[in-house]
């Protein structure tokens, strides 16, 4: 699997990445287990979690399996915080909060380090330069490589960038988290313009669309699909809309001329967009994973990508 440089760091990942967010609910730790080899022998690096993933199971699932399924040296563990949703405010992004919310992470996954390290969410109570500067201690003091933010907006992330270039010793952020696809181009806008002022890179997520461009949705909902769950339905649901069918007919069309399953079509436009560094998917299954890793090797033809940016540009959430 191809690995790409993130920002203009040393840090290198996987340009598919292997997303968590099930693991612990959805996800058993020994379909978990299954999932996490099988990426990693396939050339998988980029392995993505937060703090706040099924209430910290997914950080300590993955924790186990580092010491057990896989080697931790072939891992990029990246993990998120930020949220705080026991707290007396939904968000905290304080130098108190992070660092402690760090070495809680790091003793769920039992490791010294986090490759990467990202602000999950904007806090505007807090100021920028606390924020940046905690981050900058976790890295001084080897509890994190690189550092990154998680799901800003363009203007969140352009502050922080802001703070970060008028003190030239800063660690940079090196990567932007956001929800990119075939469905959601709001990134197009804004964020990828900062991202690349700023010499970082993004990390796309759900770049099937919430599993929609997989084209599973097509003739209806799936019983064992994630709109047939109930504590999921309500993620999926605002991209069962006629916009969104039109675009998975344009997906299937374009899959049914290179000969390829709809999700290889959907994935590689997602993955293979300029300053994009990694797409995460989050399978919850096996046989998922395993149908994502035998197309990942597809890469559109110059002809189908552009039509697929005509027929969806301007287009967002």
């Amino acid at each position: 699997m191809e690995q790409r440089q993130a920002g203009r760091s040393g840090l290198w990942v996987s340009r598919t990445a292997l997303g968590t967010m099930t693991w612990g609910k959805d996800t058993s730790e020994e379909e978990a287990g299954q999932q996490l080899t099988a990426f990693v022998d396939a050339g998988g690096t980029l392995v993505d979690t937060a703090d706040i993933y099924t209430g910290g199971q997914s950080e300590r699932i993955l924790g186990r399996l580092l010491n057990a399924a896989v080697r931790r040296e072939d891992v990029v563990v990246a993990t998120k915080t930020g949220h705080t949703p026991e707290g007396y405010r939904p968000v905290d992004c304080s130098r108190r909060h992070l660092l402690a919310s760090l070495d809680a992470s790091l003793r769920r996954l039992q490791t010294d380090y986090v490759d990467l390290w990202q602000l999950h969410v904007f806090d505007p109570a807090t100021p920028p330069e606390e924020s940046l500067a905690a981050m900058e201690t976790a890295v001084a003091a080897g509890k994190a490589r690189y550092v990154g933010t998680g799901n800003l907006e363009a203007w969140q992330f352009a502050t922080l960038a802001t703070w970060q270039r008028a003190q030239p010793a800063r660690v940079p952020l090196v990567t932007a988290g956001t929800e990119y696809s075939l469905l959601n181009r709001d990134a197009d806008r804004a964020l990828r313009p900062a991202t690349a002022a700023a010499d970082a890179h993004l990390i796309a997520w759900s770049p099937l669309g919430r599993g929609v461009l997989s084209a599973k949705y097509r003739n209806g909902v799936p019983p064992d699909s994630r709109a047939a769950f109930p504590h999921m339905a309500p993620y999926v649901e605002p991209y069962l809309d006629e916009h969104s069918r039109r675009v998975v007919e344009s997906v299937c069309t374009a899959a049914e001329g290179l000969g390829v399953p709809p999700l290889a079509v959907a994935l590689s436009w997602a993955r293979d967009q300029e300053g994009v560094a990694s797409a995460v998917v989050g399978p919850r299954t096996l046989p998922q994973l395993e149908g994502i890793l035998r197309v990942e090797a597809v890469e559109l033809p110059p002809e189908i990508r552009d039509a697929l940016d005509d027929a969806t540009s301007g287009r967002g959430r």
